[in-house]
């Protein structure tokens, strides 16, 4: 592993955040977000291109996603668990209801898939998140705010990661 790997582990302290919106108007939802979270970073946002990606694991007929990543420097003493309960509370402002369907349309979903180097295995939350590595609106947008990090449980970049992976998935970015 290079030096400029090494640098750029999970150790940073950044807390990594994917957004999606596939119900009403999804592009001005994920940039209002996106304001959002800048209220809960320490330091300026790292913020993706916007992305339309088809829908993946949803039910028949869901509507494309507009997706993003944004990188954020939590606030003096935010854990996972502070950091996950102000995103869910954020996804009910913007009208977001219990869950009636897996991966229903919805109009804002905010994942936490990495906070620093930190693990966890609960009910609540898994950190990192299980599946972001095989995700190409994962993949893809992170690429583009910090193609050398490595997530926590990765051995690879996220460039290298989004390089090998082999999926079908629809992509394309929709904004710079």
């Amino acid at each position: 592993m290079t030096a400029r790997e090494r640098g750029l582990r999970m150790t940073t302290g950044l807390a990594i955040i994917a957004l999606g919106s596939n119900q009403g108007d999804a592009r001005r939802q994920v940039r209002e977000a996106i304001g959002r979270l800048a209220e809960l970073s320490a330091a300026p946002l790292r913020v993706s291109s916007l992305w339309e990606t088809a829908p993946v694991d949803c039910p028949p007929g869901s509507p494309p996603f507009v997706n993003a990543v944004v990188a954020l420097t939590p606030l003096p003493a935010e854990s996972p668990e502070s950091l996950l309960a102000k995103l869910q509370d954020l996804e009910k402002a913007f009208g977001r209801k219990p869950k009636r369907v897996l991966n229903e349309p919805r109009p804002l979903d905010l994942d936490l898939i990495a906070f620093g180097a930190e693990r966890r295995n609960t009910p609540e939350l898994t950190l990192p998140h299980p599946r972001a590595h095989l995700r190409r609106f994962v993949l893809a947008p992170l690429a583009e705010i910090l193609p050398d990090l490595v997530l926590p449980g990765q051995t690879q970049t996220v460039a290298q990661l989004l390089a090998a992976l082999r999926s079908d998935e629809q992509i394309r970015k929709i904004s710079g």
